[in-house]
């Protein structure tokens, strides 16, 4: 069996549909991409989607669309996604078994 792609916890369910009614009309969900960044190589990105391309992957979890930029699937394949809150602030997190290792600040992860 294959791994699904992203999952997602309620709580980034819950934050996700929080960000998307600050929107109104102007987003469709929000974007998960990776880029080039850190000690470590790699961060993850997350923006609004104005619009969906052919040649994204899109996961629908409870009405909350995550448009996943094409680039990112190789790096992204079986993570979850999740939205912790402690004293000190709140965040996604994600637990993503592709990644090999993680700077010591938490900002950049390599595969």
């Amino acid at each position: 069996m294959s791994p699904e792609m992203l999952s997602l916890t309620p709580a980034a369910i819950a934050r996700v549909r929080q960000l998307l009614a600050t929107q109104g009309e102007g987003a469709s969900g929000i974007r998960l991409g990776v880029r080039t960044a850190g000690c470590s190589g790699l961060t993850y990105t997350i923006d609004f989607a104005k619009q969906i391309e052919p040649q994204d992957q899109v996961v629908e979890r409870d009405g909350v669309k995550v448009v996943i930029d094409p680039s990112a699937v190789m790096y992204l394949l079986g993570t979850e996604m999740d939205f912790v809150e402690d004293k000190l602030g709140a965040a996604f997190k994600f637990n993503n078994p592709n990644e090999a290792g993680r700077c010591g600040c938490g900002e950049s992860f390599t595969v």
